[in-house]
Formats: structure tokens, sequence, C-alpha cells
């Protein structure tokens, strides 16, 4: 008895030397995830977890623009391909916008039409969309614009337009399940403004694609120094009142002192909010005649930015499937805002699991699914 209980005590204070040595190496943010994931009943991040962090509050404006709905709304079923992707899948939302109206919509697993869930990256697609903005209201210069200009500790080669292509040569360790690497620190810490500015260029900037968490967290913070604003205040006012948003959207932040949001991620919004930026990009920046971004932006962002990889462009996802120029905002856990101009087709699909491609490519298969069962009910009705 004496010696299991010398190996317990022995056990406990090997766990309170290792927590010490945690938090004096930095680590301690690994407790908040460990409480924030695993004590709650999941292994990773997942798409409620909102109220488990501080956020700031991206405001709607009083008069809210309901979607019209189109003359055949959910007259057309889910094809049994789709419903069981969905059930696989535990999808919250699925919207089909076709022209300027909602066509589809359902919800699933107890999920409604408010009902607010993380975007996680598609966030980058909206900070790359506020980087454009801030051009066009004239707070930055373009996208050649050095990032020296506003914290001159970085490479002066390094330009805001490197950070929305991904292509920074930045030394961020983007392995999302390594909880010593950055992206866990990003999302679990309380100073991301801090982690960032330990960065450095290691890699010549412009050259090539690489996707980097860091780079989209720094452009948020080059955007808030340029317009003075947070992030959440200039979404509100750029898009969120502009588009008559049917709700407030809450954006995660590090911590309520310093309040930085997590730009690379976590803007929790209903799936009608998301379809409403995706149309306005099939609207080529225009809302109720009124010019909200510069077309030539949109064709910017939904263009390679490098011929070698043609699956992005400015903080967009690119693909020409189906013969068809597609671009769209993609979230880790299988959120997309898929857009199909040629079509006026807009696909919204939030939930809580993806199907990663097994063959290297950069498209999941769960995306290609989603266009393939949407035409093939589309196709039906017509």
């Amino acid at each position: 008895m004496k010696k299991l209980l010398r190996l317990f005590l022995l056990f406990i204070g090997f766990l309170l030397f290792a927590s010490f040595l945690l938090y004096v190496l930095g680590y301690g943010y690994i407790f908040k995830g460990i409480s924030t994931t695993y004590f709650t009943g999941h292994k990773t991040a997942f798409i409620d977890d909102y109220p488990y962090f501080d956020n700031r509050v991206v405001q709607n404006s009083d008069k809210v623009q309901q979607w019209a709905l189109a003359e055949a709304y959910n007259q057309t079923e889910a094809t049994s391909t789709l419903d069981s992707l969905h059930n696989e899948l535990e999808t919250a939302a699925f919207l089909i916008i076709k022209n300027d109206s909602l066509w589809f919509e359902k919800y699933y697993n107890g999920y409604d039409d408010m009902s607010r869930t993380n975007s996680f990256s598609m966030a980058k697609s909206i900070v790359t969309t506020l980087m454009f903005k801030a051009i066009q209201d004239g707070y930055l210069e373009n996208i050649n614009q050095p990032v020296a200009d506003f914290f001159p500790q970085f490479d002066k080669r390094l330009s805001i337009g490197n950070l929305s292509s991904m292509s920074s040569g930045l030394n961020w360790n983007e392995n999302y399940y390594n909880p010593f690497a950055s992206t866990a620190r990003a999302y679990f810490d309380d100073d991301i403004t801090a982690q960032v500015l330990e960065l450095e260029v290691v890699e010549e900037p412009g050259k090539e694609f690489k996707y980097l968490s860091g780079n989209t967290e720094l452009l948020g913070m080059v955007i808030e120094k340029a317009t003075g604003k947070s992030l959440s205040d200039y979404l509100s006012k750029s898009f969120w009142k502009p588009l008559g948003m049917n709700d407030d959207a809450l954006w995660q932040v590090d911590s309520k002192e310093s309040g930085m949001e997590k730009a690379y991620c976590c803007i929790s919004s209903n799936a009608r909010n998301f379809a409403k930026l995706g149309k306005l990009f099939i609207n080529n920046g225009e809302w109720n005649g009124k010019q909200l971004l510069d077309s030539a932006y949109i064709a910017k962002a939904s263009n390679p930015a490098f011929e070698e990889t043609s699956y992005y462009g400015y903080g967009f996802w690119l693909s020409d499937y189906k013969g068809k120029k597609i671009f769209y905002m993609r979230g880790i856990l299988g959120q997309y805002v898929i857009i199909i101009p040629e079509d006026d087709l807009v696909i919204v699909r939030l939930g809580r699991k993806l199907i990663r491609s097994t063959n290297g490519d950069k498209h999941y298969k769960d995306f290609y699914m989603y266009i393939d069962e949407a035409y093939k009910m589309l196709n039906h009705a017509s």
C-alpha cells in the first residue's frame, strides 16, 4: 500500500513539475486547449466553441435584408447521396442560392437559420476582402505596400499581397495537431499580436505559395493599424451593415485585454449571412445599387496568384471543376461558400466534418460532391 501511495505521489509530483515547466516555457495555453476540447468531448476545435473564448461583436444593421425565396424554394428534395453525406459529415446547414434567391435550404442536427457556427478559415477570405476594401477606402496603397510601413521589424520585401496570397516566407508552423506549433498557440493563447511579431521572413517573399495562418493574422494586424478600427468594426461598417445581415456576428479575440481578432479564423455567424458574402462576389461587389467593393479586386482575388499553384488566388481557393470558374471560401471542418459566377450560383455548407483528398488534390472530396449533388438537384427541377 505504501508503495502504491509513493508511486501516486511521484506521479502527482511529475504532473505538477511538468505543468510548471510548460508555463515557464510559454506553453501554458495548452491547458486551455485541453479544457476547451477534451473536457468538452472533442479532440480539436469545434464549430460551437465560441462561448469558450472572448469575442468581439460584428454589428448588423437595424434594417435586415431578408433573402428572397425562389418560386421553387425547397420544392426539390436533396438527393439521397447528399442526404447520406450530410448524415455522415454531421452537416449543420446546406443552402443553394440561384440567381438572387434562396432556392434550397435545409438545417440538420438541431441547427437553424439563426444558428451561429465557427467559420474557421473562411475568415481568411473575409480578411482579404477587408484588405481590398481598405485599399479602396485609401487606408492602404495597393497590394504591393510593404508590411514594414506598419511594422518596421519585418523584411521590407514582404508586402500585404504576399500575406494574402500565402507567399510570405514567414517561419510560422502550420501543424494543426501539434500543441507546440504556431496555430495551436494562436488559437488558445492570450496574446496573438506578440506571437506574430516574433515571426521572421526566412524565405524570399512572393516566390511561392505556402499556406500559413500567420500570414492572415499579420494582414489583419496591418488592416487594424491602417484603418484605426478593429477588424470587427471595419467588417461591420464595410459589409455586415450594408448587406443587411440578419444578426450580429462574433469574432473570437485573443483576450479581453489586448482584444486582437483571430484574423485567420473564427467568425461565428449563420449560413444565410455567409451566403450574402458569396452573392456579393457574384455581383462583382455591387449590392442594392451600391458598389461596396471594386470589381477589379474580386477579379484579382479569384485568379491564381502563381501559375504553379492555380488552386489559390488572393484569400480564395480556386477550381475549374466541371469546366467552370469556381472560387470559394473554406474552413477546416468543411465550411464552404462556393461561388460559381457563370451559373449565378452560391452553395453554402456548414458542419462538423469533411472528407479530405487522398491523392494530393488541394480540393477536398466533399467539395466536389456538394457541387455534383447541387447540380443534380437543379437539373432535376428544370
